[in-house]
């Protein structure tokens, strides 16, 4: 279903394993302990689960857009970072609690997250507002339920959150910015050194959500570019991965050996003349790596 490695040096090229056709996929989220891939559609307040061993999807409605979410170490939960607010989501029931809101007064919404290797999730949000200015933040939720204010640069549209696998760097972008940075991140969760870590120099072409391999790799989603790119622990580009649609969103690596790229995508913002050619815009996308990836941490708090 999805192309091999190259042994030329060649781009790979990715394949359409669901044509869900979500309006905005994002957060994709490989779960090693039940074998199931997890992503949401943003605008379509939607979370999604796909079972690779019977070919199963499953779907649950929001109470709002889901812009991302974290497993937790209690599988029965999800934590949900909704719109407005977090929450803890019962995957058994169907029902959401509230932990705390997200940014209250201002018009902005929770988007990108990834849990640190301490199982903290670490967040950023994106201004509503059109064109989007740089007036969010970047959120780290503690295992007591605690929210605090990272001291990193206000963004128009926080993405890229991944940390290294040993848990020191973290890597996060402001899409609007064509570029990724990294900054120091220490196990008491205080952040430094914060640096350019690589550029995304093509016009048009925007970093979003990624992911980091067992290697220190960091993949890259690139909205506008059709591709996912990964960088060395260096900012270096190593590979690519050609994706069918224009706007892949965020990735994850999974399967039984943590091999294979899924790649979320989404259909907002393209035209009918678009979408006329761009057929599978909104699907999952998968492709057989040679690089191997690691298990997603899991959010340790756990609901009152």
């Amino acid at each position: 279903m999805s192309a091999g490695p190259s042994s030329s040096g060649a781009a790979l090229r990715a394949a359409l394993l669901l044509d869900t056709q979500c309006t905005l996929g994002e957060a994709a989220t490989w779960c090693a302990r039940s074998g199931r891939f997890y992503w949401t559609d943003i605008e379509g307040a939607r979370l999604w689960r796909f079972d690779p061993d019977d070919g199963a999807s499953t779907s649950w409605s929001m109470p709002e857009r889901l812009a991302t979410f974290a497993l937790c170490a209690n599988p029965r939960y999800l934590l949900l970072g909704l719109a407005t607010h977090l929450a803890f989501f019962d995957l058994t029931s169907g029902k959401t609690q509230r932990i705390v809101d997200v940014e209250p007064g201002l018009n902005t919404r929770v988007n990108d997250g990834r849990c640190d290797r301490q199982g903290r999730f670490v967040f950023g949000t994106k201004d509503e507002g059109a064109p989007a200015q740089p007036v969010g933040g970047f959120y780290r939720l503690n295992h007591d339920l605690s929210l605090e204010r990272l001291p990193l640069p206000a963004p128009a549209i926080s993405n890229s959150i991944a940390f290294s696998p040993d848990g020191a760097t973290m890597y996060y972008c402001d899409s609007k910015v064509p570029e990724i940075r990294a900054c120091d991140y220490r196990a008491d969760g205080s952040v430094g050194n914060d640096r350019q870590f690589t550029r995304v120099g093509d016009a048009g072409v925007e970093p979003d959500g990624s992911t980091v391999d067992r290697d220190g790799g960091l993949w890259n989603a690139q909205w506008g570019g059709a591709r996912v790119v990964r960088y060395g622990p260096d900012g270096v580009e190593t590979e690519r991965v050609e994706v069918p649609t224009a706007q892949p969103s965020c990735v994850a690596l999974g399967g039984p050996e943590l091999g294979t790229l899924y790649i979320t995508s989404a259909r907002a913002d393209l035209d009918a003349a678009a979408l006329a050619t761009d057929t599978h815009a909104g699907g999952v996308f998968v492709a057989t790596l040679a690089r191997r990836g690691l298990p997603e941490p899991e959010f340790q708090g756990a609901p009152a």
